[in-house]
This record gives structure tokens, sequence and C-alpha cells, in this order.
């Protein structure tokens, strides 16, 4: 019987190994002597060695693993793996002859023909091995769909570049021939890759679609800031020719996307700068083997921060949300993707203060990460109460939890609306951070982030507007002139865990996200991307800017001064809070003692006195006819 993991067809090669090594051994002499002479005196010794390779080798081959894989997809790994083993197995084999001479087994021995066997051995076992990637390249030729193959042009030829062409020629039925490269590298040009030629730069692009029957442009540059992505996209635009790009990191590594299905250049490729980047060491050693909590962890922000948090080795994680549903979802993710990972699922409402308080005593966590907030500025605005009750209560009953066990540190996730609010939402998160650098006060390592729009979370412009444009449109927008900071799910994240890893406590922390965008060129963005056009085929409809209503949302108050950390894109506000202590107390009970009386205009008011810049009165109720 066979041992596991000879598979049948290993087992094949195998048995040829040791045709082939017997066949290398008589090659070897026959090559080094003479046929009369190796005949008269060194059959023995041909005979010893035969016995010793076919012993020694394939038992070297077994140990390095040339019996345990499929060499359909032999490559250069392999190929060093090949040499490796046929050297080893040669220098024992030839060690054992030596012995054997030594103690004069034998009587006559070439030692040259060590070196020729050594040399035969590596050919033969290469091309065994090879041979199977070879005859499989040559079958998906021959299944070569009928018709003619759409012309790809690759731009960027660097790792990516190179992948996407190899999964190209190796996918025949994907229907797409890699025509050439264009990279910036002045030391490519001119020069193949997988047989592929690079034909200029990346400003070469009109030309060459000029120039060559391109029927799509494939970006392969993962890293490349959004600006380029833009321009190159606008080309394609202009000449009709669909524009893709290949998946980032982060989405193959957490299984959105395998990279033989290229995905269609998504809104959020298009960010008018660079994304930020995470101080992956500092992060990482603030959160390996801790106990870590995160409430409102079925959320779009909070459930990518499980994820980013899970890679860094915590001893545990406790997932707390109102929604068991999304909770339920995200526990068989986690569970699927870090399956060594201690996870906890609790379902609790953050306003239950007596049942926060007994989650955090029985989990006793040392992080926590506060996200869980009502966040949609509309439907606040018609649920004055339950805004009050869970931003601001939900706050200081975690808040209070955490300072009663001893958590270590304590991130809160804010928003770019707490800054001279317009609306109720704004209001009560600007209240929800005054809670938290109240408590940093007495010395907890407790603090705040802010940022403005995050695209692709749930209920921001993108899905709407993706909605709305299947629907056959229009869009729906409140001011041609609205401008707005926006930042993607992940960039979220990253500033949330390296506020997490660089604060000492009462920090409010930002990103420097740049100049705000035009949200009408956001929605004209994703009308094109979507292959339509602006006016044509999806129409835009402004619904007016509503009383109250900010054309441009603030990070900050006017003078407020903004200080470097050690992350060069994160700040640190110098503000203060302008309510503290039994101050903030006092207001925070009698702002819950009226959301529970149900006297909204009460509650309004006392927003109004207790927010600087704080404008709420002024917002009248919204008509829910525009997503901005």
């Amino acid at each position: 019987m066979v041992q596991e993991g000879f598979h049948l067809r290993n087992r094949y090669i195998f048995l040829l190994d040791l045709a082939l090594t017997a066949f290398a051994v008589l090659a070897s002499f026959v090559i080094r002597l003479d046929l009369n002479q190796f005949v008269l005196d060194y059959i023995p010794t041909a005979a010893w060695m035969i016995l010793l390779a076919c012993i020694i080798k394939p038992l070297v081959y077994r140990r390095f693993g040339l019996y345990q894989r499929f060499w359909v997809y032999a490559s250069t790994p392999e190929l060093r793996l090949i040499a490796t083993a046929a050297t080893v197995s040669s220098l024992l084999v030839g060690a054992g002859m030596f012995g054997l001479y030594t103690l004069q087994v034998f009587v006559f021995f070439p030692r040259t023909v060590l070196a020729i066997d050594w040399a035969l051995s590596l050919l033969l076992l290469g091309a065994v091995r090879f041979a199977p990637r070879l005859l499989a390249e040559n079958r998906r030729r021959e299944r070569l769909p009928a018709g003619r193959l759409r012309q790809a042009l690759i731009v960027g030829a660097g790792d990516a570049g190179a992948l996407v062409v190899r999964e190209l020629q190796k996918n025949p039925q994907l229907r797409l021939h890699p025509l050439a490269y264009l990279d910036d590298d002045p030391n490519k040009q001119g020069y193949r890759i997988h047989e592929v030629e690079v034909v200029g730069t990346l400003a070469d692009l009109p030309a060459e679609l000029d120039a060559r029957p391109v029927d799509e442009v494939i970006f392969a540059i993962p890293s490349a800031p959004g600006a380029v992505l833009r321009q190159l996209a606008e080309v394609c635009r202009r000449y009709g020719v669909p524009f893709r790009t290949m998946p980032g990191i982060y989405e193959l590594l957490g299984g959105v996307i395998s990279i033989s299905r290229l995905r269609q250049v998504d809104i959020t490729d298009l960010l008018r700068r660079a994304p930020t980047r995470t101080d992956d060491e500092r992060v990482g050693l603030s959160l390996r083997g801790k106990r870590v909590l995160v409430t409102g962890a079925g959320g779009s922000i909070a459930s990518e921060l499980c994820r980013q948090v899970a890679r860094w080795g915590p001893a545990e994680i406790i997932l707390l949300g109102h929604g068991e549903n999304s909770i339920f979802a995200l526990l068989l993710e986690l569970e699927e993707s870090f399956p060594a990972l201690a996870l906890q699922p609790v379902i609790a409402d953050v306003r239950d203060a007596g049942r926060i308080e007994a989650i955090f005593q029985a989990h006793r966590p040392q992080v926590v990460f506060h996200a869980a907030a009502h966040k949609h500025v509309s439907l606040m605005e018609k649920n004055v109460e339950d805004a009050v009750t869970n931003n601001i209560l939900g706050t200081r009953n975690v808040v209070a939890a955490a300072r009663h066990q001893g958590v270590e540190r304590l991130v809160m996730i804010s928003t770019d609306k707490a800054v001279r609010p317009s609306s109720v939402m704004g209001a009560t998160k600007r209240l929800a951070e005054m809670l938290v650098l109240d408590a940093a006060r007495s010395g907890a390592a407790f603090s705040v982030v802010r940022f403005g729009n995050v695209l692709g979370s749930r209920g921001s412009v993108v899905p709407i507007w993706e909605r709305q444009i299947k629907a056959g449109g229009p869009i729906t927008i409140t001011h041609p002139d609205v401008e707005r900071y926006f930042m993607t799910i992940p960039e979220a994240v990253h500033l949330v865990l390296q506020a997490f890893a660089v604060g000492q406590g009462g920090e409010v922390f930002l990103l420097d996200m740049g100049q705000p965008v035009r949200i009408v060129n956001l929605a004209e963005d994703l009308i094109r991307l979507s292959g339509l056009e602006p006016g044509r085929d999806v129409e835009i409809i402004f619904t007016g800017l509503r009383p109250g209503e900010k054309l441009t949302e603030e990070l900050a108050e006017e003078g407020v001064a903004r200080l470097p950390t050690a992350h060069p894109e994160v700040h640190r506000l110098a503000e203060e809070p302008p309510l503290a202590g039994a101050a903030l107390s006092e207001r925070v009970d009698e702002l819950a003692q009226l959301a529970q009386d149900g006297d909204v205009d009460a509650v309004l008011r006392l927003l109004d006195d207790s927010v600087p810049g704080g404008h709420i009165r002024s917002t009248p109720p919204p008509d829910l006819t525009s997503v901005v």
C-alpha cells in the first residue's frame, strides 16, 4: 500500500524516477568511459551505484516533498526545490560510493561519473515534473474558445500586472488576451514579461487606445493613489473602453474577490487623495493578548474593526450589539477566518445600564471600542428621544462600566456632524464626546475619534445612489454646492486603531482627509462608472438645501489648533470640552428626563444650549426626499 500523500499521478512519477535514476547512472558511465571498458571493468561499480541511487534518491525526493505536489502548477520555487533535492541526493550517493570503494567492495571507480550523474538527474528530474505543466498549458490553448478574444491593455508591469497576465493566459475561458503593458518604470520599457511587451508609460494611454485594438483596460497597480486611477478612468471613459482594476491586498486576504475575477472600478478607488496608512507595529503591540470589547459590533464600521483587531492576536473579542442577526453573521465570519480566536457574542442594548455593567464585570475587557450609536441624521430628527437615550445615555453607561472595571483604553467613534451641529444626531454625539473626555480627566486613557462620511457604510450615499441608478434614476441631492469629507471603511478603521495605539487619554483625533468633495461630482462619477452618462441616462435632481443644513461639514471649530501625533496623517485637536464634571452630569440627567417625558422642544433647546455653535432648532423635520 502506498503511503498517504502519494497521489495517483505521483505514483507513476515515483516509478519513472526509479527507471530514470538507473538510466542516469548507466548513461554517466557510458558518457565517461568507452563501452568496452565499461563492460569489462565497471559493471559491478555501476550496479552498486544504481542500487544506492535507487534507494537514496527517492527517499531524498520524498523528504523534499517532490511526491506531494501537483506539478501542473510548477514554477520557480519548485525548480529550486528540484535542484536542491537532486544535489543532496547526489552528494549522499557519492558519499556511499566512496564508502564502498574504501571498503574495496569494487575495484574501479571513476569519480567524474558522480558529476555527470548529478547533471543528468537534475535534467531528468525537472523534465518529468515540468512536463505536466507544459501539457496542461497546451490543453488550455487547444480548448481556446472559438471567436475573437477581447484585447486587454494592462496598466502596471510590476508583480500585480504580471499576476494578471498569467491569470489571463491560464484561463482562456475569460476570453481576454493580454495585449501589452503600460508602466512608468523606464527600466521596463521595451522588455517582455510573460511574453507581453511593455510598450509605454501611463501617459501613453490615449495614444495606445488610438493605435491598438484595445477592448478593455486593466489597472494593476493596487498601491496607486486615487488621483492616478481617476485620471486613467476618465481617459477610458472618453474612448468608451471598459476599465477594471485589480483588487487590493485586503480584499484578497479577506476573501472578498479572487484574482481571476477582476472587479469593476469602485467609487472608493477614486478618493481625491492617497489612502491613509496604519502603523501596524504600534497597533499590533497594543492589541496582542488583550481582551477587546466592541459595542455596536454588527455595524459596517464596527464589524470591519472586529476583522482588523482579530488579525493582531487578541486574547478575546466580545461582540456586543443590539441586532442579533448582524452579530450572528459576524460571528460566523470570524469563526471561519480565525478559528483559534476566542469570540463572545453578546446581545445587549447600551441603554440598559445594569446589563452593560454586568457584561463588563463578566468579561473584564481591557480595550473598548465604542461604536454603538444612532447615526442617520434625518431619522433622528424624527426620533429625538431615542437619539438622546442611545447616543448620550448609552455612551454614559459604557463609559461608567469601563471606569468601574478598570478598562485600560477606550476609543469612541464620533462624527464631523458633532462640530457646530445643525442636527440632533450631531448634537447628541458631541455630548457623548464630552462624556468620554470628562472620564479621561480622572486619568483614564479614553479618547475620541472624529471623521467624516464613510463610503460604503450602511445608509451612506453610495449604496443608496446605486439603488437609484439601477432603478433608472433620478439621483437626489439637496444642493449642487454641498461638499463633504469622505473616507473608506478601511481608512475609518485604521484611524480608530491608530488613535487607540497613540492615545494617552482625553484626546480628540481626526484624520487628514484632504479637501472636501462636491457631492454632485461623486454622483456623476458613480453614474459614469455604471456605464451611463449623467443627465442623459440618469438625471440628478436637486431638492433644495434644508434650513439649518450646512453646505460644508467641519472637523473642528474655527480657531482650534490641530496638533501632530506619532502618525503623520492623524492629528489631535487642542480643544477643551465646554461642559465637564458636575455640570455635564446634571445636563445629561436633565436631557434624560426630558426625553423620557417626550418633551422634544425642551430637548432641542437644551441641546442648543449645551453644544458650542449648536443650531438644532433652526432645522425643520426632514421630508426624506434627499440622501445628503
